[in-house]
């Protein structure tokens, strides 16, 4: 048997038309319509249009055994609809009926029309976030970036380093201060105590030239040439890179040459504004950074026995971080105990270190490194000196 639902005025209405034919014995039943010799016509269904709601509670509906229908049956076909009106209802027939709760629909702001309806999951809370941005009418300037710095300098909100000091070292070749560009004089060399030049300043000069290893050889005799040397540039001394054209006296200095447009080749050598081939070289050097490790070659000993034997000095004498103050001095008696397999400890050595701050994570501080004597031995102390701190002294008997 098949049931059947209907639908009207959001209800439900549901037919069994198994439960008919078991009410249809107990009490009377409307009389079945003749069969027909040929077919087994189908029930006709009974349409019920009611907007009454049962409250009958159906728990377990009884159920048949459902007959195997012939692979070829015809569909189904219901009556008309003003037949079956016609049809009045028992009120004995059982009905099922479920009640639809109607959706309650958002009531949305003006602002909120266009907007769907967001999602609310258990637990969690939802904010709106708005945002206004305001546009200046007129002309609109753009604050420098001094101006910014200032204003975030106010604010404290950035963490900006102390202002390096300026380096006063000079080259004693172009006379120049600090260390110069890469594709120009490049970085300061050490030559002697106090005494700085110009990596390119000294590779450029005319006595000069550089072993395998990177040391720049002759550097002390082209300062002594430069001495009695004048620019044709600038008509100043320390002039030491020569055109290399045969009888030419022109002379530079290395930047002087590069801004008079002077022509430099791949093997080291210069020709002149005035000798200079027209147009372009092949082997024309057009770009003098040097990234590869050059020194100048010294006599280091002589060098530390000139530091030792002078008193009073004026100079600083640096290594990296490491600012060299006194070397110290070791008596005969104390040479057994003052050394190691590596080191000398002589008393008296200072130098100080700029490092990072044991109190700070963005600071740095001076650290006073010193060797001092004790019973007979060597005493290392270490003085940690800070802006709006006490000094705070570290004692121990070994370096580390």
């Amino acid at each position: 048997m098949k049931d059947i639902v209907f639908c009207s005025n959001n209800c439900f209405v549901l037919y069994s038309a198994a439960v008919q034919a078991k009410n249809s014995e107990n009490k009377e039943s409307v009389p079945s319509l003749p069969q027909s010799p040929m077919k087994e016509r189908p029930p006709k269904a009974f349409h019920q249009y009611s907007n009454n709601i049962s409250t009958l509670d159906v728990h377990c509906l009884p159920q048949l055994q459902e007959k195997i229908s012939p692979p070829s049956s015809p569909p189904i076909m219901f009556p008309p609809a003003f037949e079956a009106a016609k049809v009045e209802a028992k009120p004995d027939e059982l009905k099922v009926t479920v009640k639809l709760k109607p959706r309650l629909k958002a009531i949305h702001s003006s602002l909120e029309d266009c907007r769907p309806p967001s999602k609310k999951w258990k637990g969690m809370k939802w904010k709106k976030w708005s945002i206004q941005i305001v546009i200046p009418k007129g002309s609109f300037k753009a604050p420098c970036e001094e101006e910014i710095d200032e204003f975030l300098k106010k604010l404290g909100t950035t963490l900006k380093p102390d202002p390096v000091p300026k380096d006063y070292r000079k080259c004693c070749f172009c006379h120049e201060e600090g260390d110069g560009l890469t594709d120009g004089p490049a970085r300061l060399l050490n030559l002697d105590l106090d005494l700085w030049v110009h990596l390119n300043c000294a590779l450029w000069s005319t006595e000069v030239y550089e072993t395998q290893a990177g040391a720049l050889i002759n550097v002390e005799l082209a300062l002594r040439r430069g001495l009695q040397m004048k620019c044709m540039f600038c008509h100043k001394m320390g002039a030491t890179s020569g055109c290399h054209r045969l009888r030419c006296t022109n002379i530079y200095h290395f930047t002087c040459a590069i801004k008079a447009q002077c022509m430099f080749f791949k093997d080291k050598t210069m020709l002149c504004p005035m000798h200079k081939p027209k147009g372009t070289h092949e082997q024309e050097l057009s770009y003098f950074a040097v990234f590869r490790r050059v020194y100048v070659q010294r006599d280091e000993v002589r060098q530390i026995a000139s530091i030792v034997q002078r008193g009073e000095r004026d100079h600083t004498f640096r290594v990296g971080s490491l600012i060299f103050h006194a070397v110290g001095q070791l008596l005969p008696q104390q040479m057994q105990a003052f050394h190691s397999s590596k080191a000398l400890f002589p008393v008296g050595y200072e130098a100080s270190r700029l490092y990072w701050s044991m109190r700070y994570a963005n600071r740095r501080c001076r650290y006073l490194c010193s060797i001092e004597e004790k019973d007979g031995l060597p005493l290392f102390v270490i003085k940690v000196v800070e802006q709006g701190h006490d000094d705070l002294v570290l004692t121990d008997t070994t370096p580390k």
